[in-house]
C-alpha cells in the first residue's frame, strides 16, 4: 500500500505517518525499485493503536519508551517505568469505572429505567451488546465477576469488599475501581421490579444465578431465559427467538437458591437439584470438584501437560462436560502449579504480565509434578 492508502484507512494524515517515522516509532517500509514505499496492513494496526493509547491519556512520549523497551527487552524496564505504566493503567480503570456509572445516570434520563421496563441481567459484555441490539424493551446489566475462584460472602456488602481486593489483586484493575463497579451493579439490581436473567449452563453462570437471586427481594418479578448452551455467539435475532422460552422464579426456587449460595459461600456446597434451575446440580457437582485439595482442573492440565500453555488450555477445554474456564485463570492455575514446584519454568503471573511472552513459554512437568501425575 502507498502511504496515503494507509494514512486514509487509519484516520490520520500522511505527515502524521512521515512524523512517525522520524521519530522511529513506525519502522520505515521498504522501497519499490521506483522509490515508492511499500506498507503493510500491519502499519494502519499500529497507527490505529497509537491514537487509541493517546485517546487513553499516554503521552506519544511515553508509547515511545513502552515500545523501546518491549522492542529490546520487556524484562529491561525501569522500575519507575513500570510505576509510570502501572499509575496510567490504573487511571483507566478509574475512567472506565466513571464512565460506567454516567452511562447508568444517562440511561436514566430523569426516570427510573427499571420501571420503563425490565432490568434483563446476563454475564459477559459479548451478550450485553446483543442484548442491547434486540428489540427487546429495557435495561441490560452484566454481572461481571468469576466466583469458582477466590473467596466469597453471602452478604452483599461483605462479598463486594472481599471481591474487589481478590480481583485487584490478580491484576483486574485498581480495588476502589472494582468496587465502585460491583456498588453500582448491586444498586442497579435492587431498584429492579421486574428482572430477566439471562444465564449459560456452566459453572460460571451457575453460581452467578445464585448470586443475582440471594440478592433479590421477595416483591420482585424474576423470569429466567435458561440456555442449554452459550449465548455469546448468538446474533441478536436469535436471543429474541428464546425470548418466548422464559419461566418465571417461583417462591420456593428462590428461597432453595439462597440455601444453595449460602452454601457455596460457607464452603458446604451441596449438589442438590433445584426445581426451575435444571443446570444447577451439574455446576454445584463441578465446583466441588475444584475445591478439592488438587482441583480438577489442575488434574487435567497436569495431565494434558505437551506443549505450552495455548494448548493445554484447549486441551483443558476439550474435557470439560460444560466449557467455564477463561484463558486467564487456566494461566492463573498454570502459574500456581509452576510457584508449587509441579510445572518448570517459573511463569509471570496473569494477567498482569504479557499474554503472548506467557503463552510461548515451553512447559514440562517436574519430578514431583510427573509424580503427582
Amino acid at each position: 500500500m502507498r502511504i496515503g492508502e494507509v494514512a486514509e484507512r487509519a484516520g490520520v494524515n500522511v505527515e502524521t505517518l512521515r512524523y512517525y517515522e522520524r521519530r522511529g516509532l513506525l519502522p520505515e517500509p521498504p522501497r519499490r525499485e521506483g522509490g515508492h514505499r511499500e506498507y503493510g496492513a500491519d502499519a494502519i494496526r499500529f497507527v490505529r493503536a497509537v491514537k487509541e493509547a493517546q485517546r487513553l491519556g499516554f503521552s506519544l512520549a511515553e508509547i515511545e519508551e513502552y515500545l523501546r523497551l518491549a522492542r529490546r527487552d520487556p524484562g529491561a524496564a525501569s522500575e519507575t517505568a513500570r510505576e509510570r505504566l502501572e499509575g496510567k493503567l490504573e487511571d483507566v480503570d478509574a475512567a472506565l469505572a466513571a464512565l460506567r456509572t454516567r452511562r447508568a445516570g444517562l440511561a436514566r434520563g430523569g426516570r427510573d429505567p427499571v420501571l420503563a421496563g425490565p432490568l434483563h441481567v446476563t454475564n459477559g459484555e459479548s451478550v450485553v451488546s446483543t442484548l442491547r441490539a434486540t428489540s427487546l424493551e429495557g435495561v441490560v446489566l452484566s454481572w461481571d465477576d468469576v466466583l469458582h475462584v477466590g473467596r466469597l460472602a453471602y452478604d452483599p456488602e461483605e462479598s463486594r469488599a472481599l471481591r474487589s481486593r481478590f480481583l485487584a489483586e490478580q491484576g483486574w484493575g485498581r480495588e476502589d475501581a472494582i468496587h465502585a463497579e460491583l456498588t453500582r451493579r448491586d444498586e442497579l439490581l435492587a431498584q429492579a421490579k421486574r428482572i430477566v436473567l439471562w444465564f449459560e449452563h456452566d459453572l460460571v453462570d451457575q453460581l452467578q444465578l445464585l448470586q443475582v437471586l440471594a440478592q433479590l427481594g421477595d416483591d420482585v418479578e424474576v423470569e429466567l431465559v435458561q440456555a442449554d448452551d452459550h449465548l455469546g455467539p448468538l446474533e441478536a435475532v436469535a436471543l429474541e427467538r428464546l425470548w418466548p422460552s422464559r419461566r418465571a422464579i417461583m417462591p420456593e426456587t428462590l428461597a432453595a437458591a439462597r440455601r444453595a449460595w449460602r452454601g457455596v459461600c460457607a464452603d458446604e456446597i451441596e449438589p442438590i437439584a433445584v426445581e426451575g434451575l435444571p443446570h444447577l446440580r451439574a455446576a454445584l457437582a463441578r465446583l466441588l470438584e475444584e475445591r478439592a485439595p488438587l482441583p480438577r482442573t489442575k488434574r487435567q492440565l497436569l495431565a494434558a501437560l505437551r506443549d505450552g500453555p495455548l494448548e493445554l488450555f484447549a486441551a483443558n477445554q476439550a474435557q470439560e462436560e460444560a466449557v467455564f474456564l477463561g484463558d486467564t485463570w487456566c494461566f492463573l492455575h498454570l502459574w500456581e502449579l509452576a510457584r508449587d514446584g509441579l510445572v518448570a519454568p517459573e511463569l509471570p503471573l496473569p494477567p498482569r504480565g504479557d499474554y503472548d511472552a506467557f503463552t510461548a513459554v515451553p512447559l514440562e512437568l517436574t519430578p514431583a509434578g510427573r509424580r503427582l501425575v
